[in-house]
């Protein structure tokens, strides 16, 4: 018994097919070049035929398909809701890709932030865990909660959009589009507020003056946080306020064992991680956060993929 597991995310859709040990075959990434709507669904569907035939050629059986999406899934039709996919507002995605499998191929589907939690819980550095978060901290923020063995989905689905936590009072229209968390701490917010103090300190001359302002990343953010650029420092100093005040609410909310970091912006954001904890520390409840332990994600980016085949395997394994 294996599966095929699908990680799309907005620039690229990775793919592979996973035995039920872990191992994965056929590990490979397709980017998105600009494709919206449909042409997404088309390319996806597209890749799970072509591993499907490689399945058959190599003699192995799939029993069922696992799917990440960056967005939420509407469990009872299979549609998806993925923000940075222009026409993903209520994508038929299951109904897609059952277009190229048997029926007696099942289709599995969730969020990037449950799926980053299954992965870490099969493969990383939630094993042994049965209460953990994952934080994902990319484009935007979101967190995959698994409680007492049970990973949470909400009432509709929406659970994790932690991007829209409140913790800068007062409230300002900007967090209409994002969020507060988001607007502050995610990679689109570090770049954005850089952007914004550069664009506002005419004084300024450093690294960060050296590109236009409309091009300067997260990316450069950090290069620039490593030579002690002061516009850097005070942008990611507030985002490891923010992370840290985040996590707490966790910690005292849920009582995990573990709050794992990872997204593209952990990554380079590792090495605040203990810097992190001492922040949370000031806003968590006292027992709580003794007994919780942070840490990075194990999986080299991975997470979601390998989450993605977690959540076909399991139904077989462990249902």
């Amino acid at each position: 018994m294996a599966t095929i597991a699908l990680d799309i995310g907005g620039t690229k859709i990775a793919s592979a097919i996973f035995l039920p040990d872990g191992s994965m075959l056929f590990n490979r990434k397709r980017l998105l070049k600009g494709r919206t709507g449909h042409e997404v669904g088309k390319l996806a569907a597209e890749i799970l035929a072509k591993l499907l035939t490689v399945a058959r050629r190599s003699r192995i059986q799939i029993d069922g398909v696992g799917i990440c999406v960056p967005g939420i899934v509407y469990s009872q039709t299979g549609r998806v809701w993925a923000p940075n996919i222009p026409g993903w507002e209520n994508y038929p995605l299951q109904e897609v890709l059952r277009t190229v499998t048997a029926p007696d191929i099942e289709i599995y589907i969730d969020s990037d932030r449950t799926c980053y939690m299954y992965g870490e819980m099969w493969q990383g550095a939630a094993k042994d865990c049965h209460s953990a978060v994952f934080i994902a901290v990319g484009t935007g923020i979101g967190a995959g909660i698994i409680i007492d063995g049970h990973v949470l989905h909400g009432a509709s689905d929406i659970i994790g959009a932690t991007g829209w936590m409140a913790l800068q009072p007062p409230y300002k229209e900007e967090y209409d589009a994002c969020g507060c968390f988001e607007y502050y701490a995610s990679g689109n917010g570090i770049g954005a507020r850089v952007r914004d103090a550069v664009r506002a300190n005419k004084a300024y001359k450093g690294r960060l003056r050296q590109k236009p302002i409309c091009r300067i990343s997260a990316y450069d953010v950090f290069s620039a946080y490593n030579e002690e650029d002061p516009i850097a420092v005070s942008v990611l100093h507030k985002a490891i306020e923010m992370w840290g005040m985040a996590s707490a609410n966790f910690v005292s909310l849920l009582n995990p064992q573990k709050i794992i970091w990872g997204g593209g912006v952990f990554g380079p954001a590792g090495i605040f991680i203990d810097d992190i904890y001492k922040e949370a520390c000031k806003w968590a409840q006292p027992l709580s956060i003794k007994q919780v332990e942070f840490v990075a994600s194990q999986l080299s980016g991975n997470a979601g993929l390998i989450g993605a085949a977690f959540l076909a395997i399991k139904k077989h394994l462990y249902e």
